[in-house]
């Protein structure tokens, strides 16, 4: 690889907003930029090169970039004398060139597909001054993301994507139009990056694609998630998780695989996004409310100890009080661990943007604030049930509040805090298993106490 001259000792900085592929694409643009001889650096005041990786899924993220992205121009001398801003990920992909109308002093834009592009970008942009931001948002030939360097914050813990794009077009989704159709990586591939990151010291992975049910179908002519995932877990990993996992496509071959695979965690994350049937069908979710209920059923008679988690939006165009109040019963019924809510976000290009919704506002805030009190309590009761037991958790670092208190996750998913035992140094955990007597169940976290040693 060219390595890129004018980046030598150039500093870096990253923030990243949206979903875990964005933060797998970060880590990847962040092994680039490494590997041109650059360091990074935790402040956008020392840096030199201030990339920001984009969501737009809901336009709150719009609004963020936007206002960080322009508040650059502020920040303090860069070390180098000049500071290039690089916007990417799926603001950058949707807008291309068009961004600067919001943020004017934008100097690269690079779409999902072009992460290999951006040392080049950079180099480019450091030689010139002034005039239109360069851009590359083309898909073409790109390969996968995952052919490139990384940089992984943590050394006991790895994304890996198993595909890109997703072919589902829900109505309210943008992603399709910014991340393309479905496109798998093939098995090996996956296994190879598997067995290496096993090699390393990895002790959980979790495999990313927007439809993981669907991996292998434009491969192999039909999806092999099921066979993929008993295949890692025959890696060595310890703990393996996917995400996100569409209902319409979760089979009873997956849901065995999942329970008959000892290093899948006992967590999945399910969106439902309506309870209603109706409201379902406008979103183009492609099951029911009785077939998610029916999936729900037979995901824990495989797994009695399966902690569900979901997506839900209010307030989607048309959505009535009554069939709010279908979504409300059925996240009674099911009892979720945890729940995104949202209130729904209009994103142009999608068929949910011309649809006329005449609900006032502060009716769909009431029923939001209703929802998320609900799923606040249901996540108490879901806590509650393992006070008094011993959880196996991932050490991760300690807590921002106090560093003598130590933060990982369960097995469930559960963020778990615990006093830093004895005789250690919170770095010294870090990575590792702890076992914790759970004493105290909150509605978003377990405390605790350490028993036994680390491993």
């Amino acid at each position: 690889m060219n390595t890129y001259s004018q980046l030598v000792g150039k500093t870096y900085f990253i923030r990243t907003f949206g979903c875990q592929m964005n933060l797998h694409d970060s880590e990847r643009v962040s092994g680039l930029l490494d590997q041109c001889g650059c360091n990074v650096v935790g402040t956008i005041n020392e840096a030199d090169i201030v990339v920001f990786m984009t969501c737009c899924v809901r336009e709150n993220a719009d609004t963020r970039l936007y206002g960080q992205a322009t508040s650059v121009i502020s920040a303090a001398k860069p070390p180098s004398g000049k500071r290039v801003l690089a916007i990417g990920g799926c603001i950058a992909q949707r807008d291309g060139a068009r961004l600067r109308e919001h943020v004017p002093n934008v100097d690269v834009v690079f779409g999902t597909s072009a992460l290999a592009s951006v040392p080049e970008l950079l180099c480019e942009a450091f030689d010139r001054s002034g005039s239109a931001p360069l851009v590359c948002t083309d898909e073409a030939n790109k390969g996968f993301s995952t052919d490139l360097p990384t940089h992984r914050d943590t050394s006991y813990h790895a994304w890996v994507p198993i595909m890109t794009g997703c072919n589902n077009f829900c109505t309210y989704c943008i992603v399709p139009h910014v991340r393309g159709r479905e496109r798998s990586r093939t098995m090996d591939s996956v296994l190879a990056e598997c067995d290496h990151l096993v090699a390393q010291g990895v002790r959980e992975i979790c495999l990313l694609g927007q439809n993981v049910n669907s991996y292998g179908r434009d491969n192999y002519g039909s999806p092999r998630f099921d066979e993929l995932l008993r295949a890692v877990g025959a890696t060595g990993i310890e703990r393996l998780r996917f995400t996100s996992s569409n209902p319409k496509d979760l089979s009873d071959d997956v849901i065995a695989a999942m329970a008959e695979t000892p290093a899948v965690m006992p967590h999945l994350h399910l969106a439902v996004q309506s309870g209603s049937t109706r409201v379902l069908k406008a979103m183009n979710r492609s099951y029911t409310r009785e077939q998610y209920i029916d999936l729900v059923g037979r995901l824990r008679a495989a797994m009695p100890e399966l902690a569900l988690s979901t997506d839900i939006i209010v307030g989607f165009p048309g959505e009535t009080g009554s069939e709010f109040e279908e979504t409300f019963s059925l996240v009674e019924e099911v009892g979720f661990s945890s729940a995104y809510t949202f209130i729904y976000s209009k994103r142009e290009g999608t068929p949910a943007a011309k649809m006329v919704d005449d609900t006032p506002r502060e009716v769909i805030q009431e029923r939001f604030e209703r929802l998320a009190a609900l799923v606040a309590r249901l996540a108490y009761d879901a806590n509650q049930k393992d006070v008094g037991s011993l959880v196996e958790v991932l050490v991760e670092g300690a807590s921002k509040r106090d560093e003598h208190v130590m933060v990982g996750h369960s097995k469930k998913n559960q963020t778990v805090h615990f006093d830093l035992p004895d005789g250690y140094v919170k770095d010294q955990l870090i990575g590792r298993m702890v076992d914790v007597s759970v004493e105290v169940g909150r509605t978003w976290y377990l405390r605790g106490k350490a028993v036994g040693d680390p491993r």
